[in-house]
């Protein structure tokens, strides 16, 4: 049974850090794209980071480039998501993704959601 589970939210001030993890279990995670999505009240559902399998690609949504930094160490099956300069606008319940074809690209699709970790940032 594939899991993700994301620790590391929290309530930050504006311009603070948080870095939230995702661990996987029940898969090789070193084999599948990763991705980090969030959800804000009464917004859909966005991307925010994608990482291809190896970690060697990446690619950002323009409202957090610059700020936010993915990675991965698939010795621990864990995926990152480093935050910084965050702003009021990035509060929303983030999730960890993983990809559903092997080897595949980070464009998706996506089929294995953890439960979400809230990130609040106060202004």
């Amino acid at each position: 049974q594939v899991q993700l589970v994301e620790s590391g939210g929290g309530l930050v001030e504006a311009g603070g850090s948080l870095r939230l993890s995702c661990a996987g279990s029940g898969r090789t995670f070193s084999n599948y794209a990763m991705g980090w999505f969030r959800q804000a009240a009464g917004k859909e559902r966005e991307s925010v980071a994608r990482i291809s399998w190896s970690g060697g690609w990446t690619t950002y949504a323009d409202s957090v480039k610059g700020r936010f930094t993915i990675s991965r160490d698939n010795s621990k099956n864990i995926v990152y998501l480093q935050l910084n300069s965050l702003k009021p606008e990035d509060t929303a319940v983030y999730y960890c993704a993983a990809g559903l074809t092997y080897k595949g690209s980070y464009n998706g699709p996506y089929g294995y959601w953890g439960q979400g970790t809230q990130v609040t940032v106060s202004s």
